[in-house]
């Protein structure tokens, strides 16, 4: 199996993908932004009829208790006869010990890997393509690494100085978000008095996942994306239950969330079913107009001489 990387792009060529006998094959380990990775593979498909592809934290089982690494990546199965057609799939997730794999069960159907006609499947080879953003990491060792700078919500944290950090609850929080942390704080007081840890990259770290999991779930209904911020909000929230924190009222906020969602489907659904209603009536209305005057038209009365001769 060939493998190659560029940056943060890594290409994995598996060969004599038709004759594989394993249920699932791994890539080599590649390192991006100081995190180790690998990819997954089940090439007859996990449970269904089509390529299932992971990104899985290579080193997970070393790492140390609470490590968490926070990724956006996409996957692409590469078209080699027409790249534009190549078949890409993104998410993003918050890695951790309970899930340090995440992917696509489905991404591609296992019919479109046949040899004797896939664009896909050339020379026995298939070309897989993933690009990987890390947005935050913890524990890469017995301490946290770049607690701040891959925050996707703290982009100006790169670049902050050391007036730029308020002090919040033992927390060192940006200025920017000081506000939000004491009004948790002053309506939740239980939600970090059990957080463990002391150090305070660490904490940092924490009260940035939370800050940024309680903007995520207080926006506007119509700003969620569909399932990748639930699904995220799940996974976070566990990771910081997991740490010490009390969040009972953040948990009643994402069950309202998720149940807001359902409903929006479910009005979604009745508007569209409500909309083919009112158009078969429209159609019917018409119809029945054409039916009414072909009527009148054949039974008016026609005194005409012609017609009476």
């Amino acid at each position: 199996m060939g493998n190659h990387q560029v940056d943060n792009k890594f290409t994995w060529v598996i060969k004599n993908f038709s004759s594989l006998q394993s249920e699932k094959i791994y890539s080599d380990q590649f390192l991006i932004d100081g995190c180790k990775w690998r990819l997954m593979a089940f090439p007859k498909g996990n449970r269904v009829n089509y390529l299932s592809l992971y990104l899985e934290v290579a080193d997970f089982e070393s790492l140390p208790c609470g490590w968490t690494r926070h990724a956006e990546f996409d996957c692409t199965v590469v078209n080699q006869t027409k790249e534009r057609f190549s078949q890409a799939k993104r998410t993003e997730h918050w890695f951790d010990k309970e899930e340090p794999d995440w992917g696509f069960t489905s991404m591609l159907p296992l019919h479109r890997l046949d040899a004797k006609t896939s664009e896909f499947l050339m020379n026995g080879e298939v070309k897989v393509v993933a690009e990987v953003k890390v947005l935050q990491v913890i524990g890469e060792s017995n301490e946290a690494t770049q607690p701040l700078k891959k925050m996707k919500i703290n982009d100006d944290a790169a670049a902050s100085t050391p007036a730029d950090w308020v002090e919040v609850n033992g927390f060192q929080i940006l200025s920017s978000q000081v506000d939000l942390a004491r009004r948790v704080f002053e309506t939740h007081p239980e939600t970090a008095i059990e957080c463990r840890t002391k150090n305070q990259d660490l904490r940092t770290s924490y009260m940035n996942v939370l800050l940024s999991l309680i903007k995520m779930l207080f926006k506007l209904p119509q700003e969620h994306s569909e399932d990748d911020d639930l699904s995220d909000s799940v996974a976070a929230l566990a990771y910081l239950k997991s740490v010490g924190f009390k969040l009972d009222w953040l948990e009643k906020k994402l069950d309202q969330t998720k149940e807001n969602k359902k409903k929006r489907a479910r009005v979604c659904e009745m508007e569209q079913e409500l909309h083919g209603l009112e158009q078969k009536c429209k159609d019917l209305k018409t119809l029945l107009d054409k039916e009414k005057a072909e009527i009148l038209e054949a039974t008016a009365p026609d005194l005409s001489f012609s017609n009476v001769v």
